[in-house]
This record gives structure tokens, sequence and C-alpha cells, in this order.
């Protein structure tokens, strides 16, 4: 560690001091400095700004988007175009072609506009982007449906319920893989990201950061931490970028070239100072977050509501009865037993292949501790040779996993056939005997064995809802991650649950089975 008057950084590659490049324009990868006149907090016209956005990504981005809705309406159009009615209504081709073909797919991008699809907030990461894109359909077709009623247009139905929905197929098709390719982009080169100044204490600077870095495709590079509790805090510890203190922080922004000042836990509490640091940063093209110390609760449940100037954030309890929850064992159950009847013969070829590989039972059974701590028996096909449990006492000290449940990558009591079954999950199919009757879920935290005792502390709160065959943990890292991880990642499921939710996870399943990425 090293310490210079005015700054301590821990870094091997600290950022240059030299005061005569302030003064000049620093270009970046996706963003450039500008010099502004210091804001006196009285706000400017806005057709009159100068100043611009320092991280330019979403424009290129925002543009993409625009041409692939347009090109998605259009081709949606042109599907529709192939029914014998869809021309009815209109008094000529070239009034249908007018329509179809220029009025809709502008209307549908205006509307998509004005819903927020293009708020670069919502770019890139979370489902609120997909949710917009949907409501913004929704009032297109009421629109449509609209308009055709005033005009006493006689529109064929079902060429407008194929094109609102071969649109809206288009598009989420579209922004998904847009997402993907801008993923890619901020993984592999870091372009497409911001850059970030943690502004507070050590611990919650460190915390905020590890936070921002576990999803490398939210695209949020920290690359200082600015203290607020003076020199000492960092004396003697490892960090992973440099560490200032006693700075004004605008112009350790330019320095380090970010475009983001993060404000952490207790320093946005200061009287007045987030307020004022607010003003400086008008003009600046510096976007200001706040990431207060309530961690791990999702954004249905904060809602901001003022009292007197003063914001104040109200946090929901979790939704863990209700409808939604009616709905969700509706949908295991059918799913389950569906499933079941669809994958037989698949059951029936894996059974077959355990038997020819070790003479034993298809079925492994294990007590799990389930909903409210009751115990149930879970189904899975035995993956082990049958004396794997009197053989466990001896490889217990090469247990790669440090929580629970034991771990090895090359674990000598699995058989061949074993090994292909657990890289494809395929072992855990017959736990839709388990969801079918109410045991399980499809989604939920990850059941653990019932000879572990009591479930103390934070881990007993897993208990609040079923255990299911898919969660957060495994489209996260799986049997890569850590016991703590596992944990934080069940307890954040629990806390934020949604059938929404469910949805997303059950289509990440599928990829992170496919990658055979963490099972063992």
């Amino acid at each position: 560690m090293r310490e210079d008057v005015g700054e301590v950084t821990t870094s091997l590659h600290r950022p240059s001091t030299d005061n005569s490049s302030r003064s000049k324009p620093v270009r970046y990868e996706s963003f450039e400095w500008q010099e502004q006149p210091p804001s006196n907090g009285v706000p400017r016209n806005v057709w009159s700004r100068t100043s611009r956005r320092l991280s330019r990504w979403h424009r290129p981005y925002t543009l993409a988007l625009i041409v692939l809705d347009l090109l998605s309406v259009v081709g949606a159009s042109y599907i529709a175009s192939f029914l014998e009615k869809s021309r009815a209504g209109f008094s000529t081709s070239e009034s249908f072609i007018l329509y179809a073909y220029i009025v809709l797919p502008l209307g549908w991008l205006l509307v998509l506009w004005t819903n927020g699809t293009y708020d670069r907030r919502y770019l890139g990461l979370g489902s609120e982007e997909f949710k917009r894109v949907v409501r913004a359909s929704v009032t297109v077709v009421a629109c449509v449906s609209l308009l055709a009623f005033a005009t006493k247009a006689d529109l064929s139905r079902g060429t407008v319920a194929t094109v609102s929905l071969s649109a809206l197929l288009l598009i989420l098709i579209c922004r998904v893989t847009a997402r993907q390719f801008l993923h890619f982009a901020r993984r592999s080169t870091g372009h497409g990201a911001h850059r970030m100044v943690l502004v507070g204490t050590l611990p919650e600077a460190l915390e905020v950061y590890t936070a921002v870095t576990r999803s490398p495709a939210a695209g949020l590079i920290p690359v200082a931490i600015h203290l607020t509790d003076g020199y000492a805090a960092a004396r003697g510890i490892e960090t992973p970028v440099p560490v200032y203190a006693g700075r004004d922080v605008l112009s350790l922004v330019r320095e380090v070239g970010a475009d983001t000042i993060a404000v952490c836990g207790s320093a946005s509490a200061e009287p007045g100072e987030l307020r004022r640091l607010a003003w400086q940063l008008e003009g600046t093209g510096v976007d200001l977050v706040v990431a207060p110390q309530l961690t791990d609760i999702a954004g249905p449940r904060v809602h901001i509501r003022p009292i007197e100037g003063l914001p104040l954030l109200h946090v929901e309890e979790p939704t863990l009865s209700g409808p939604g929850w009616l709905v969700k064992n509706l949908m295991d159950r059918v799913a389950a037993g569906l499933g079941l009847l669809m994958i037989s013969p698949i059951l029936a070829f894996i059974a077959l292949g355990i038997r020819l590989s070790d003479p034993g039972p298809v079925f492994f059974r294990q007590t799990r501790v389930g909903h409210d701590g009751r115990t149930f028996r879970v189904w899975k096909f035995r993956t082990m040779y049958v004396d794997a449990e009197e053989r466990k006492a001896t490889l217990d000290e090469l247990n790669e996993s440090d929580g629970m449940l034991f771990k090895m990558k090359q674990d000598p009591r699995i058989f061949a056939f074993g090994a292909k079954l657990r890289a494809t999950s395929m072992d855990e199919l017959p736990q839709l005997i388990n969801v079918l009757k109410g045991e399980m879920s499809l989604v939920g935290p990850r059941p653990l064995p019932a000879d572990d005792g009591d479930y103390l502390g934070d881990v007993r709160r897993r208990l609040l809802v079923r255990p299911g065959m898919t969660g957060l943990w495994q489209v996260s890292g799986r049997s890569d991650l850590s016991w703590d991880e596992a944990v934080r990642l069940d307890l954040y499921y629990v806390d934020n649950w949604s059938l929404t939710y469910d949805l997303s996870i059950l289509w990440r399943t599928i990829w992170v089975v496919l990658k055979r990425k963490g099972a063992y």
C-alpha cells in the first residue's frame, strides 16, 4: 500500500495526477470529458444545453433497436398481408400499403418511445424493458381498435391479431438478441459499460463493488473508491481498485475517466451533501446513483414516498401468499403431471441404463427438509454405486464444497452413466413426482438434507417456500458457487419471488443445462 498527500491508492496502476491534464478533454473507450462551467443549482433551459452525456454506448444501441423495431413491425405487416381479408377496410391497395408499411410502424415506434422502451436505465438488464414493450404493444392494439371503431372501418380481426402478435414476438426476439450482443461486448471488451467512482466508507464501497461486479453483463465497472472516513480506513487493506481520500470528487472522476458516481450507504445520508453533489454534477454529463445499505431487495418491493422533500424508501413485505401462489401451485402440478407423461419413455431408457451400469435400485431417495421444516423423501435417479454412502467417510477430507453438501468434481463413487446424467441434470427428472405431490416446486431454493440439524440464522428463512427442482443458484453457477453465495441467492429468491421471476429462471435453466456448467 502506498500513501501520498491528498490520496490513498492500493493499486499497482495509479491514475495520473498531473494537474496539467485536467484542462484538456480526456478520451476513453465510450465517453469524452468536456470541461463545463460549475453549476449553481439553477435549472437550465433543456433546449439550450451544450453538455453531452459522457457514456454514449446507448446511442448506437438505441439506434439499432429503433431499426430492429421498425423492421419487426414491417415484417409483421408483411406476414399478415398473406391473409385473404388483410385488405378489408381499406379503399385501395395503395392505402393498405401506406397504413401497413408506413403509418403503423411509425406509430408503433412512437408508442414504444413514449413507454420508455428506449430509456437507457432499462436497456441491457432486467425485465422492465420487455414489460414496457408488451405494454406498448397492448396500447397500439387498443388505439387501432379505437380508431377502427371511430371511423367504422371494417378491419379483419384476424389481420389485427396476426400483426399484433407477430410484431410483439419479433420485437421481443430482436431485443433479446441485441441484449445478448451487448452482454457479450461488456464481458469480453468492456464496451457498453459505465465506469463508476464509489463514494463512501471502505466497507460500504467494497460491498457495492462486490455486488456490481458479480454480473459483468450489468455493465458497471468500478474504477476507483473515494473514502469519506479518511486515510486510516484503508491502511493495510488490499483493494481491487485505487482508493482515494481528501479529493474533490468531480476532479477525481475526470482523472480516472469515469462517467458515474455511486454514493454508497451512509454517505447518502449526509444532510445536504447529496443534494449539493447533484447540483455540482449538473451539466457535466456524469450520472449520479445512490446505493443504499438496503441490499438484495428487488425493485417491485421498494417504493419512494416523499414527505416534505424527504424521500423515504418504503419496503414492502415479500409476497408469500395470495393469488400468485395459487397460480404457482396450479402451474407446478399441471406442468409436473404433463411432464411425467411426456418424458415417460426417456425415464424408462434412463432406468435401463442405470440397471446395466450398476446392479441395484434405479432411484435414490433421501430425506430432505421442505416447506416450514417438514421433511420429505426426494426422488432422484441413482448415479452412484450402491456402496456410495459407506465410501463417503473415506472421502470427507476431499470435500470441495464449503457448505452442507458433499461435492467432488471427480467423485469416484459415480459410475460413467451416472456422470452423464449429472452433467445434463437428468438425474433430477424424477423430482417431478415430488412436485406433483406438492412437496416441491418447479422453482425454489435447493432442498437440503435433513441430517444437518436445525437450520439456524439466515439459512432457516429458505424454508418459507417449497424447495425447487431448479432455482436462482442453479442458473447462477450451480456447484461452482460457494455456500455463502448459494444461500444469498436462495434468500434473494425468497424475498423477491414473482411469477415472472419463476418463468425467467425456468428459461435460464434451459441454457445452463445445455452448457453443462457447474454440474458434477
